[in-house]
C-alpha cells in the first residue's frame, strides 16, 4: 500500500474537466485507489463519488494505492496531480474548456 497527500492548488479545484481526467487515469489501474478527504473516503475511479466532496482550493486530499500494480498507478497519478491540480498555474483548457479557446 501507498499514500500520498496533496493540497489542491487549481483556482477551481477539484471540479467536473480535471475530476474526469483524474477518474479516467484512476480507472485505467486494477490496484484500488481511494481518495480521501478529511473524514469522507471515495473509490476514486467513481465520477460521482469524486464530484461529490467537493475539493477546493487549498484544501488537502490523500490518495491511497492498494493492489497489483500500485507502484504504476502511484507514480502516474503523483504525475498528473502535481502537473494539473497541484500547480498554482491553472491550465486554460481545465478552466473553461475545449469550446472557447478561439474566443480571446
Amino acid at each position: 500500500m501507498k499514500t500520498e497527500e496533496f493540497i489542491i492548488k487549481a483556482a477551481t479545484g477539484l471540479h467536473a474537466r480535471p475530476a474526469a481526467k483524474f477518474v479516467d487515469l484512476a480507472s485505467q489501474f486494477d490496484s484500488e485507489i481511494t481518495l480521501v478527504f478529511g473524514k469522507q473516503e471515495v473509490n476514486a475511479k467513481s465520477i460521482i463519488s469524486v464530484l461529490s466532496l467537493g475539493v477546493g482550493q487549498g484544501e488537502k486530499i490523500k490518495l491511497v494505492f492498494d493492489g497489483p500494480d500500485e507502484n504504476e498507478a502511484f507514480r502516474r497519478m503523483k504525475k498528473y496531480m502535481k502537473k494539473n491540480l497541484c500547480s498554482s498555474k491553472e491550465r486554460y483548457d481545465d478552466i473553461i474548456g475545449q469550446d472557447f479557446k478561439g474566443i480571446n
